[in-house]
């Protein structure tokens, strides 16, 4: 191989340019751009050798219609095949007198003059081929040019390889870090029991897509938590987060805070208000309790689930929004479009990804470290030097089975770190009590009766917080602002 020495100094910088190119595709575009460059050509393409076929594939081209290269109908498929035959470098200086090119329909159709063909070789392994050819007498095609293309060829499939090998170890890192965060990045789940092992699995695979999320679960089991930890984890983590509680917010009122109203829309509307899913653009959208919307706002959301766009109240001109939507509720969906209380087309708009949030009772293994998180948590804001357990607090709060899951938990803690009187917790610090359902209710007495004892049996037993005992007797916040009004219940 006789390559002249302002070939050499190319090929130096050559090398030290393509070897710090780490994407293939920009690699390949490059690789082409240099052999073209060197000899002085018009046209060329780059053919890999891809999959468990090993089919050549076009990968690079210029000024050759990529898509006809597979069919050979636009370029000189007699040099391509001699070379992936000898795996040997082709040259022909003028290819219309070149007797082994007479039968090649693209050499006279084209007006060809010169070809050169170069094997991608990397430790005797065939990748593919370098074509290049010129129509121009002013081409540089020649045997040293050839000596060149040869030697950069050589050059060109270490890169290449070292290009590959840094794509997949890119991939690599990227499902690395896709573990990482499926089983440890989320600081704020506190999990480490079997039960828990699904819930981490999916948000970690849920985490920078798009798809709509439905959380199940019992009430207090943390559905709010793991929706927050998904969306700040995600790739929408420095957008807005936007919480509507469904259940939460008189009937009249839920269309003009999801969907917003125009000036003038109805009475006391004196302004242009965004509604809370414009408000989530870019970000996202959490709704609670998603089982208590009424039917007719059902219908509304799932048009925007379907069209993307948020029409106010009053207005006739539709917004594009850009929000993910996550839903919760702990209600049975399912059997809730059985009984016709909700839409089944919308429950499978919702349904796309199911997480199943377990109760505390199945997590028995996190309870320790929910209840030490939790006494921190109250112990600094308290101002107090709590620093754990007597081993009876913990056995009581391991035997209890928790109807109000997590969020009970954190109602107890903190109780109990306002009445301690010592930097450890004691039995006796811990106030559990547990609503019965209708224990001594008599023959003969009414629903309506059982339903009003048990709601006032809540209501003291949560000291008048009725978000607390809507949640213990897991009803809506509405029912129980409704009953109390019904039953004159103070």
């Amino acid at each position: 191989m006789n390559i002249p020495e302002r070939y050499l100094g190319a090929l130096l910088e050559i090398s030290q340019e393509i070897n710090s190119i780490q994407e293939p595709e920009t690699l390949l575009e490059r690789i082409l751009e240099i052999a073209l460059q060197q000899l002085s050509a018009e046209r060329g393409f780059i053919l890999l050798k891809e999959g468990a076929e090993q089919k050549l594939l076009p990968k690079a081209a210029r000024n050759i219609d990529p898509a006809k290269i597979s069919e050979v109908s636009e370029i000189s498929a007699t040099a391509v095949q001699k070379v992936l035959a000898s795996q040997k470098p082709l040259l022909t200086f003028d290819a219309r007198s070149d007797e082994s090119f007479d039968a090649a329909q693209s050499v006279i159709t084209h007006q060809i003059r010169s070809i050169a063909c170069v094997p991608l070789l990397l430790r005797g392994k065939l990748l593919g081929v370098i074509y290049i050819d010129s129509r121009q007498q002013t081409a540089r095609f020649n045997q040293q040019s050839l000596d060149f293309l040869s030697a950069f060829a050589n050059q060109a499939a270490i890169a290449l390889e070292n290009a590959r090998l840094m794509e997949a170890l890119r991939s690599e890192n990227e499902l690395l870090k896709g573990e990482f965060h499926r089983i440890y990045s989320f600081k704020e789940i506190i999990a480490r029991s079997k039960a828990m092992e699904p819930v981490l699995e999916l948000m970690g695979k849920v985490l920078n897509n798009t798809a709509v999320v439905l959380i199940t679960g019992e009430t207090g089991t943390g559905k709010e938590l793991v929706a927050r930890a998904i969306h700040h984890n995600g790739r929408r983590g420095k957008q807005p987060f936007v919480a509507l509680n469904c259940g939460a917010i008189p009937e009249n009122l839920l269309e003009s805070e999801l969907f917003g109203y125009k000036k003038g829309a109805f009475t006391g509307a004196a302004a242009d208000k965004k509604g809370l899913i414009e408000v989530a653009d870019g970000g996202t959208l959490f709704l609670d309790e998603i089982g208590e919307l009424p039917l007719a706002l059902q219908v509304k959301l799932l048009r925007f689930l379907q069209e993307r766009e948020v029409l106010r109240l009053g207005g006739s001109q539709p917004t594009p929004v850009d929000v993910r939507i996550i839903a919760a509720s702990n209600r049975n969906l399912t059997e809730e479009v059985e009984e016709g209380r909700f839409r089944k087309d919308l429950f499978y708009r919702l349904n796309v990804i199911e997480i199943r949030l377990p109760p505390l009772r199945e997590r028995k293994k996190d309870i320790p470290l929910l209840a030490h998180h939790f006494l921190k948590k109250f112990s600094r804001s308290l101002e107090k030097n709590i620093t754990g357990f007597q081993p009876g607090a913990l056995e009581k709060l391991l035997a209890y089975h928790w109807p109000g899951n997590v969020r009970e938990l954190e109602n107890a803690l903190e109780r109990a770190a306002v009445l301690a009187s010592q930097n450890l917790i004691s039995a006796e610090d811990l106030v559990l009590s547990q609503v019965s359902a209708a224990g001594g209710v008599e023959a003969g007495t009414t629903l309506e009766e059982v339903s009003r004892a048990l709601l006032e049996k809540t209501l003291r037993s949560c000291e008048g917080n009725k978000t607390r005992a809507a949640e213990a007797m897991g009803v809506s916040l509405r029912w129980i602002h409704y009953k109390m009004k019904e039953w004159g219940i103070e």
